[in-house]
């Protein structure tokens, strides 16, 4: 038997998914009413998340025009969710042509989506993965064979790692992750925080709980931790709004409504 939209009927929808939510904020249309409703009950009580969900597409597209003016042409973005306007393969193959993504995500609605939506592209590649097995996305990612992992690449975490709880070491995931990446490479991660935040935001983070990944809030010490020994670029781990605006109207006098930290790290561990 087949969902609609030819999705397998294994998909579970009596529960929400954060990924649909997520499309949902996004202005998506692959998403259901179980995610609908979620979404409107946390967009209550913080009236300000769909802005939130945008500010957070809009720090990853700036941070994959710095990695490709940094001569990064292949991606390899973690907890993609489903791929919308303006996602990474676009940003990417609008400046290069010749630019590689693999997509990797959790949520079987979001892999097949996206396996229908890049149909036809060969540059592109989607995987359905945890992030809490780093080693087998490395592996599934090489037997795609569309990312050289001698080559510096861009390893991409824009809001995903605050779904791994402590229980889980996502430092050592991290690490995994870093390990395989060659000199040159670069990490992009956003990742929601308890900091600066008021009451409304974490009530909100608690709604989270109704999904199959709950958030785990933490301090930009502790997302600062995640980027290892790289070099973490200017302006540092940062609001998200404050990692290079395109223009001071960009920003807003409060860049830490959003709660969330973002930042990106080059390795320059040398050869060996």
């Amino acid at each position: 038997m087949q969902m609609p939209d030819g999705l397998p009927a294994e998909i579970d929808l009596s529960r929400p998914s954060a990924a649909r939510v997520y499309d949902y904020f996004l202005g998506g249309a692959h998403n259901f009413e179980i995610d609908r409703q979620l979404a409107e009950q946390i967009a209550a009580m913080t009236p300000n998340l769909p802005a939130t969900m945008r500010a957070g597409r809009e720090f990853l597209r700036r941070a994959v025009r710095a990695l490709l003016d940094a001569g990064i042409d292949q991606f390899l973005d973690i907890g993609s969710g489903i791929p919308t306007v303006g996602n990474v393969h676009e940003v990417a193959q609008a400046a290069n042509p010749k630019a590689r993504v693999v997509y990797v995500d959790i949520d079987p609605v979001a892999v097949a989506h996206s396996r229908e939506l890049l149909s036809g592209n060969d540059l592109t590649g989607v995987i359905h993965a945890d992030l809490r097995d780093p080693e087998r996305i490395l592996a599934e990612a090489r037997r795609l064979d569309l990312l050289d992992f001698d080559r510096p690449l861009g390893i991409l975490l824009a809001g995903v790692v605050h779904f791994v709880p402590d229980a889980d070491r996502p430092a050592d995931i991290m690490a995994t992750l870093r390990a395989a990446a060659a000199p040159g490479s670069h990490l992009v991660v956003s990742h929601s925080t308890f900091e600066d935040q008021p009451q409304e935001m974490l009530d909100a983070q608690r709604l989270s709980a109704r999904t199959a990944t709950e958030i785990s809030l933490r301090s930009r010490a502790e997302i600062t931790g995640f980027f290892g020994d790289w070099t973490i670029l200017e302006p540092g781990v940062v609001h998200m709004e404050l990692w290079r605006p395109e223009s001071p109207s960009e920003v807003a006098e409060n860049p830490e409504r959003f709660g969330a930290f973002g930042g990106v790290a080059r390795n320059d561990q040398p050869v060996g």
